[in-house]
């Protein structure tokens, strides 16, 4: 099984500009980079993927079943890293995380088994009774990839994960995705502007060969 997006045109008004027109491609297991210059495309394909947006035309369907992203796929089998991270600023760090739990439906043991390997994995576990305006930069993108991980979803999308990060927290994160996707079952996109991620990808798709020549020399 693929993500599979099959002819996808998508546009944020009727009368806009599409986004996306008629893009098609297939993500396999492990780690896929999307890559391109702003507003090409590159979140607006994480959210269509996700089953946060619909397109206009086209077909997308998402493992492990092969069916269009719903709710069920979004509570059971989604992880979502956005950019703006959306941690809820009065709960705690391990609230965060028993609250995004809960909603993917694992047990009391479950949960606190996957609490302890992610926050150990990304060094939270002395911050878990921190709220996140406690916690820097690099420990609120930590903080939001351990949520998106908490239930080990079958697919993880990352919009910008290690954007304005030092190579210390970058690292930590690379080990982190890698180990995430490492699973049979796994599938992990990230947009991203970030070099640093190349070396673990194992797709890079750049977005300027499906973009008109135009908008790219407006985005100089």
């Amino acid at each position: 099984m693929e993500i599979q997006i099959q002819s996808v045109t998508f546009a944020y008004a009727q009368k806009a500009a599409p986004v996306l027109t008629n893009f098609s491609s297939s993500f396999g297991e492990g780690i896929t980079l999307l890559k391109g210059y702003s507003g090409c495309g590159k979140s607006t394909l994480l959210r269509l993927i996700a089953g946060f947006l619909s397109p206009q035309s086209g077909v997308i369907k998402v493992p492990p079943l092969g069916e269009a992203p719903g709710r069920r796929f979004q509570r059971n089998q989604l992880g979502f890293v956005f950019q703006g991270l959306n941690l809820l600023p009065d709960a705690s760090l391990h609230r965060n995380l028993e609250i995004a739990a809960t909603l993917a439906g694992l047990t009391r043991d479950e949960f606190l088994a996957q609490e302890r390997h992610w926050s150990l994995q990304l060094g939270l576990d002395a911050l878990l009774e921190k709220r996140p305006e406690a916690l820097s930069g690099g420990q609120q993108q930590r903080a939001a990839i351990a949520r998106a991980l908490i239930h080990r979803p079958a697919v993880l999308c990352l919009d910008e994960p290690t954007s304005g990060l030092d190579d210390m927290n970058t690292d930590i994160i690379r080990k982190t995705l890698v180990e995430a996707a490492s699973q049979v079952g796994r599938y992990c996109v990230i947009a991203t502007h970030d070099d640093r991620l190349t070396s673990i990808a194992s797709r890079v798709i750049h977005f300027e060969q499906f973009m008109p020549l135009e908008p790219r020399l407006q985005s100089k």
